[in-house]
């Protein structure tokens, strides 16, 4: 009786030399390539070449050397169709019963900042792709493994004489998840470097980066996906406290969302993905306190970003209240040494969260797929917008800081939104809801008597209503895209009440 076959031929090599002893023990003959048969050898383990398989020595440096009918048809061949026997055994074939594969490191390659075009093509894998779809196409008769963590599982069944159809087809599934996975960052890397946005066929890498307890609510499970392939990634490290929840990082990108617009030191609180405060200022603490004070009882349990490194001083502050996540770029010693006396918290080091920005375009889910945008990266602090001045009243100096402040801070708020600021925080914000003037009342009444002096902006274009309310609650400025066929009707009536207005011609909806 002929002994089974194996074909091991992997670029990962943890774990191998005593799987492949264990096959070994177990009456397995090992065909090999390159630098794992040298592997195998060195280690004592006696090993076929596959040039003494397909009778074809390797050749254009490797690129050609598992690509042969003694190897394909060796896994191909469906052992109860008399018409393969037949064919295998006229062409004499031996079958191959195991295919142990992990391919070229593209996706390592990928991450090396000085990677070249030409690095990261001779690491396209070829052979190994076509060996494991082979394999798994034919997994009722070949087991194909992808994952070295599988070894010990497979060498049980083998030993029990139980390699089920179930382990059988489970191994398939991780290996075709395994080369479209492979595939869609080689994918990507060429609809990134020829900048093609949209391309016709949208494919994805993401592994599964953590097991979440829930979703949004208990009765729903949940799990994070973190993407292979991105031209900047957050550095992102847990300093404190348990795991992150779905919520949480759904917060977490809320914060983020908000928080990259400024360049000046920026604090952003957000609770269920909405800013409850936002503060710039020429130092952290100041712009802490400002985003604090915006709304102090909604930021109870919320997560709060720094775009500067945290000190004892804000601290301080933080463990006087139950936050659930803060985010920075560093902390001082001092601040650990507080902030880490409390077990509920957790802390995010983003060491380069000034460097890096959001993925080019967001994906949202909708019915029978999905929608696919370019992220609202058109507002920058830093950046320089046309400002248009529509009302006879122009804004003062003061007015324009703030004005631009809350521009760029109403990026963040859910439509419809108004926000209103003051000295370069959120004082008021009205967010999320279906009518403008909603917002505004919203808006309004956070605000309170600190209105004085403050202006607004909006996230989209809105009518006379929206001017009345604010003209009744003291505001003389206001920044908004514009575009209504209310546009006369709203700046006529600014006019009356001696307020300017100035138009974007940029919409910030985010729903």
């Amino acid at each position: 009786m002929m002994k089974r076959r194996a074909l091991i031929s992997v670029f990962d090599k943890t774990g191998i030399v005593e799987f492949a002893k264990n096959l070994v023990e177990l009456d397995w003959e090992i065909i090999s390539t390159g630098g794992t048969a040298r592997t195998l050898r060195e280690n004592g383990i006696e090993v076929i070449d596959v040039d003494d398989v397909t009778n074809f020595p390797e050749i254009l440096d490797g690129r050609v050397k598992t690509l042969n009918p003694y190897i394909h048809g060796g896994l191909l061949f469906r052992r109860e169709l008399p018409e393969h026997i037949e064919c295998i055994e006229k062409m004499n074939i031996r079958p191959i019963d195991m295919v142990v594969n992990s391919l070229y490191p593209f996706e390592e390659v990928l991450k090396k900042a000085d990677a070249s075009h030409d690095e990261l093509i001779e690491n396209i894998d070829i052979g190994g792709p076509s060996m494991i779809r082979a394999a798994a196409k034919n997994y009722k008769d070949v087991l194909i493994v992808t994952d070295f963590k599988d070894y010990d599982e497979i060498v049980e069944a083998l030993k029990n004489d139980n390699t089920s159809v179930e382990l059988r087809e489970e191994l398939a599934r991780k290996a075709f998840s395994y080369t479209a996975y492979y595939d869609s960052l080689i994918s990507n890397y060429f609809n990134s470097k020829l900048g093609v946005e949209y391309p016709e066929k949208l494919t994805n890498a993401y592994y599964l980066k953590q097991d979440l307890r829930y979703g949004e609510n208990p009765h729903q499970s949940a799990k994070y996906y973190e993407s292979a392939y991105s031209e900047s990634k957050f550095d992102i490290e847990q300093l404190h406290g348990k795991e992150l929840s779905y919520n949480n990082l759904n917060d977490v990108y809320g914060v983020l969302n908000s928080l990259k617009v400024f360049t000046r030191p920026s604090v952003v609180g957000v609770k269920h993905t909405n800013p409850s405060g936002i503060g710039s200022a020429d130092n952290i603490y100041d712009a802490y306190m400002k985003a604090y004070e915006s709304d102090p009882i909604s930021i109870f349990g919320g997560v709060i970003g720094f775009n500067r490194e945290v000190n004892a001083e804000i601290a301080e502050e933080l463990n006087s209240f139950f936050v659930e996540i803060v985010i920075a770029p560093s902390y001082s010693e001092e601040a650990m040494k507080v902030l880490t006396q409390k077990k509920n918290i957790r802390l995010l080091k983003m060491s380069n969260l000034n460097e890096v920005n959001l993925e080019s375009h967001d994906i949202k889910q909708v019915i029978n797929g999905v929608l696919i945008q370019e992220h609202d990266n058109i507002s920058k602090e830093e950046d320089e917008f046309a400002f248009e001045v529509v009302t006879d009243r122009q804004p003062t100096e003061e007015e324009l800081v703030d004005l631009k402040f809350a521009w760029f801070a109403a990026k963040g708020i859910a439509s419809n939104g108004i926000l209103i600021a003051k000295n370069e925080g959120t004082i008021g914000i009205g967010q999320g809801e279906v009518r403008r003037s909603w917002a505004t009342e919203e808006a309004i009444s956070r605000a309170g008597d600190k209105i004085e002096g403050a202006v607004v902006a909006s996230d989209g274009f809105f009518f006379e209503d929206t001017v009345e309310l604010l003209h009744e609650a003291g505001v003389k400025a206001i920044v908004q895209p514009g575009g209504s066929i209310h546009d006369e009707g709203v700046i006529e009536l600014a006019n009356k009440y001696n307020m300017s207005i100035i138009n974007t011609n940029i919409r910030h909806f985010r729903h």
